[in-house]
């Protein structure tokens, strides 16, 4: 689903680089140089299965002087893809027009410091779990000239395209959901106690959280009173990325389950559950 006209436009053109590129090396360049592409600040962009994730990213653009882009027929920005240019497995593109600053001219170009944003909606973006990890950073241009009024009985439709790669990389990952309990609660001092809890992960092909399962998970306990936690033992999740442990109470405090992350998936820790000793 693409919102905006700049989305709308891109995709049409990306749609069409298949049919056309045999042809692309004939075309004129239109001479676009984007520099400095930072993704989310460099760190990884965490996305679950419904809430939209606004990243923000800049770059600094130097186009010729004589060159327009006015975001309503002529576009340019950072998008990221997987894959490569002429064959993108995946791309999220930008849907509205990015935020640019002159900073320099000369005779012949303008350069300009942009932000830009990309709303990444996992049920319109990530589909698969090869979606988790690393992106390419692409610069693009693109333009469209159309006539949709078909009263004389006439269309037309004429995009152009070009995309830089190199620019960068960012890194996708899979939101994670960690929960624990600890149980008997009120306990007698010396008694075990069970500690269970579930690790799950984003599956963008389903919509929902599914176990993530063999994964090395670290049970903490922090003591009433105590600003930090320590490291009890490690876990490793099972069926339905289940988790379940026991150790012996031996005062008041607060047990959680900690998850250090993966390439692709995010770390998370749960929130701690207090167990009160007798």
């Amino acid at each position: 689903m693409r919102k905006l006209a700049i989305g709308t436009a891109l995709s049409g053109a990306l749609a069409l680089t298949g049919l056309v590129a045999p042809a692309a090396s004939a075309a004129e360049s239109t001479g676009l140089v984007f520099t400095d592409v930072t993704v989310n600040s460099g760190k990884a962009i965490v996305v679950g299965t419904t809430a939209t994730v606004k990243v923000p990213v800049t770059y600094t653009l130097t186009r010729p002087a004589d060159l327009t882009i006015d975001y309503e027929n002529t576009f340019a920005g950072v998008m990221l893809y997987r894959g490569t240019l002429d064959s993108m497995e995946n791309e999220i593109e930008p849907e509205s027009a990015p935020s640019c600053t002159t900073t320099a001219t000369t005779d012949t170009t303008v350069t300009e410091a942009c932000t830009e944003t990309l709303n990444i909606d996992p049920r319109d973006y990530l589909y698969e779990a090869a979606d988790a990890g690393t992106w390419k950073a692409g610069g693009f241009y693109c333009h469209l000239d159309q006539d949709t009024d078909a009263s004389d009985e006439h269309i037309s439709f004429d995009y152009g395209f070009e995309a830089w790669g190199g620019l960068g990389t960012a890194r996708i990952q899979r939101a994670a959901k960690l929960t624990v309990n600890a149980s008997p609660e009120p306990v007698k001092k010396g008694r075990t106690i069970t500690v269970t809890g579930t690790l799950t992960r984003a599956n963008w092909a389903t919509g929902t959280y599914s176990g993530y399962t063999s994964q090395s998970v670290t049970l903490q306990f922090k003591a009433k009173g105590a600003d930090t936690y320590s490291t009890v033992k490690t876990v490793t999740s099972g069926t339905g990325g289940a988790l379940k442990t026991t150790t012996k109470a031996t005062k008041d405090g607060s047990y959680r389950y900690v998850f250090a992350g993966t390439s692709t998936t995010a770390a998370k820790s749960a929130t701690g559950d207090y167990v009160d000793v007798k």
